[in-house]
């Protein structure tokens, strides 16, 4: 059984690292951005240059980000989330690397996490760098149609997310090559594996000796470099790896 594997494996690495993808939050209710009736089917995103150089832009920007705020504020952790939470704090998992913005891995007790683009929780201030949780500006975005700005300097806030056209955070991204290059296990989840640099992070794994895993509904381009490939749901795979593990522990395999 795959799951089952895949609990060995765990059991036997000395540092595993957990990478995710918006299909690990479709089941907490929150939509792929990118399928059919996601919020880019129906809307163009704002452009970063276009949101520094206008208010008609930062208004849209705001207006959009309003409208995806409640996915957000009321999705709930799922069976997914938990279990990687459950492996960190077991000392089976050393991090999880995500590309969503949703902060839910956080939310389900995960420690060790990057955001390789950001997080839609906060918003930060262009200018200074000061940070704020974003659901009070979300709500004065949405009585005044204002775009606010900085309390402390009067920069303009932004959620703490990378937009179109905005650099990643270099320091983020040294630190998830570093993890992918250190482990011994590298598992991708609810990922397509096609946008780059993060797609790329499988590979180094790879190249630096780490087995690969990933669990995916549909086939992603690095299906063919994995020594194992689990398909269907993200949580149920999850779960039933994590009882494996969990009878591991208890001696169920003698």
């Amino acid at each position: 059984m795959m799951p089952e594997q895949l609990a060995r494996w765990i059991a036997e690495s000395e540092m595993t690292i957990a990478f995710t993808g918006a299909g690990i939050s479709t089941e907490s209710g929150i939509p792929d951005f990118r399928s059919p009736g996601g919020i880019w089917d129906n809307a163009q995103p704002v452009d970063f240059s276009d949101f520094v150089a206008s208010e008609e832009s930062r208004i849209e920007y705001w207006r959009q980000k309003s409208a995806a705020h409640s996915e957000y504020s009321g999705a709930k952790p799922n069976v997914g989330h938990q279990v990687l939470a459950r492996w960190e704090q077991q000392g089976q998992l050393a991090g999880v690397i995500t590309q969503n913005i949703d902060g839910l891995h956080q939310a389900a007790g995960s420690h060790e996490v990057l955001e390789i683009h950001g997080t839609a929780r906060e918003v930060s201030c262009l200018d200074c760098g000061w940070r704020d949780d974003a659901s009070s500006w979300v709500t004065q975005f949405q009585e005044t149609g204002v775009p606010p700005r900085c309390t402390e300097c009067s920069g303009p806030l932004k959620h703490a997310t990378i937009s179109f056209g905005q650099n990643l955070d270099a320091d983020v991204l040294r630190k998830c090559a570093t993890w992918a290059g250190s482990c011994d296990l590298f598992v991708a989840m609810g990922s397509s594996l096609v946008v780059h640099p993060a797609a790329g992070l499988p590979e180094i794994a790879k190249q630096y000796g780490a087995r690969l895993v990933i669990i995916n509904r549909d086939a992603t381009p690095y299906d063919k470099l994995a020594d194992l490939v689990i398909p269907g749901s993200l949580g149920e795979s999850l779960q039933a790896a994590d009882d494996c593990l969990q009878g591991l522990g208890e001696g169920g395999d003698e």
